[in-house]
């Protein structure tokens, strides 16, 4: 805790360190995304239930990062306001992680410790516990990390330092998509899914340390101790009703978000189904036999595609927050989303050949890189000091909202879509409804003024 401090300008080297905890969640969170899938289908989790399973993430993100941003706002430690909530969220993250691919253990563990039998589906009832747990923790850190920005980095550097959050974004998913398909690659070695998940806790453990040991923070909102006292009697409804009391704009912002998140988690969510059960068209039904082989192909393929996706919005992350400052954010950010949409039609229509999914793939990751950044830099402007923890987690609520949709309606409609005799469902629709989404939020930007 810094009780003199003083925002200075940041430096290339402070990005990186600052962002560096965020490359680690970002690790942790695609590892999630993408091997949740195959641990829970083994378990015998229908394309339904596997969505209904995610709403972990939208549930813990619309109540747990808006509470944690108004606590994180009104805490006062030797520690400081934000550190003490990235490094319980990373530390019981990790441990979430190594336990998850371990569920069918843990329930026979469970009965064999409380004397009483398991039915069949305990493994994936562990399974959706600790995916709760991982989903919340993340947030528990993520809200805080976002709200780090308006504490430390000065106003005109706000887009900067959003394009390193997902410049970060980028790196940390390729780096967790890439490990598994190079070691495969280059030394014919299959690292298993336990020891993905593991390697996944210890990175987000690692480099969240390392951003709370090189980063600056500031102990109170200001000097000014009449601000301190204010902000101290804040409540959430309060912070929510000044949220939408902020500037008209706010809400429009707050609306591009709401149509951006149903498009993007319909890729977030079932791209690795959709590469598993559709580009290689491996049956949904847990009681076909599948060549061992065929399906860490799959998964590799799955990964690969995810990793090409993360390292164009790696690339071009840092570029997006420069073309923001020259253009604008809200006309860079319509012609990320149009390139998404694209790329999203694409995936659709040409869903059975593996080279145009991976294509098409690269191109949606510009539109990844603009998600991640300039929504941010554009609601950061609206920022009253002392409100930044709570500012973030209620627009959080606009992130985390949406995915309700995707996971229900949206997995209903992949449920009931199946074909071969209920083995495969059509999991390309997921993407012509995203598509459509995304147009929806690309008006919505439209309305927005800077």
């Amino acid at each position: 805790m810094d009780d003199n401090f003083v925002m200075k300008k940041f430096t290339t080297v402070n990005f990186l360190n600052f962002a560096l905890g965020f490359l680690g969640l970002q690790f942790a969170w695609q590892m999630r995304i993408a091997l949740a899938e195959p641990v829970t289908s083994s378990l015998g989790a229908s394309p339904l239930l596997y969505s209904l399973i995610w709403l972990a993430g939208p549930f813990s993100g619309m109540v747990v990062q808006p509470i944690i941003g108004v606590l994180s706002d009104n805490t006062k430690s030797r520690f400081g306001r934000r550190r003490p909530y990235l490094l319980l969220g990373a530390l019981i993250t990790a441990v979430a992680l190594w336990l998850f691919p371990h569920s069918a253990g843990l329930s026979d563990i469970i009965g064999k410790v409380l004397h009483i039998h398991m039915p069949v589906w305990g493994g994936l009832f562990i399974a959706a516990i600790m995916i709760w747990i991982i989903d919340a923790c993340i947030n528990i850190a993520q809200g805080p990390y976002r709200s780090l920005i308006p504490d430390v980095v000065p106003s005109e550097q706000h887009a900067q330092a959003n394009s390193y959050i997902s410049l970060a974004t980028g790196l940390g998913s390729v780096i967790a998509m890439a490990v598994a398909p190079f070691l495969k690659f280059a030394f014919n070695y299959q690292m298993s899914i336990p020891a993905q998940f593991v390697m996944a806790g210890v990175a987000f453990v690692l480099a969240m340390v390392w951003t709370c040991l090189t980063i600056r923070e500031k102990s109170s909102i200001n000097n000014d101790d009449d601000a301190k006292v204010d902000a101290q009697k804040q409540s959430f409804w309060e912070s929510l009703k000044d949220f939408f009391l902020l500037s008209p704009e706010v809400k429009k912002i707050c609306t591009m978000q709401f149509f951006t998140w149903i498009g993007m988690m319909c890729l977030l969510i079932y791209f690795t189904a959709f590469a598993i059960h559709t580009v290689y068209g491996i049956p949904d039904d847990t009681d076909f036999v599948v060549a061992q082989a065929l399906k860490d192909n799959a998964q590799n393929y799955a990964l690969i595609g995810l990793a090409i996706f993360n390292f164009i919005c790696f690339i071009i992350a840092v570029p997006i927050g420069t073309m923001a400052n020259k253009f604008g954010n809200k006309k860079v950010h319509i012609f990320s989303l149009l390139s998404m949409i694209v790329a999203y039609l694409g995936l659709a229509i040409f869903c059975h050949n593996s080279i145009a999914v991976l294509c098409f793939m690269a191109l949606s990751g510009i539109g990844w890189a603009s998600v991640c950044a300039l929504p941010f830099a554009m609601l950061s402007k609206y920022i009253k000091p002392g409100t930044e923890g709570s500012v973030m987690g209620i627009f959080n609520i606009f992130i985390a909202g949406p995915q309700v949709f995707v996971c229900t309606l949206v997995g209903w409609i992949i449920n009931m879509a199946a074909i071969n005799g209920g083995m495969n469902h059509h999991y390309e629709y997921s993407f012509y409804i995203g598509a459509l989404c995304l147009l929806l939020a690309v008006f919505a930007t439209s309305t927005i003024k800077e």
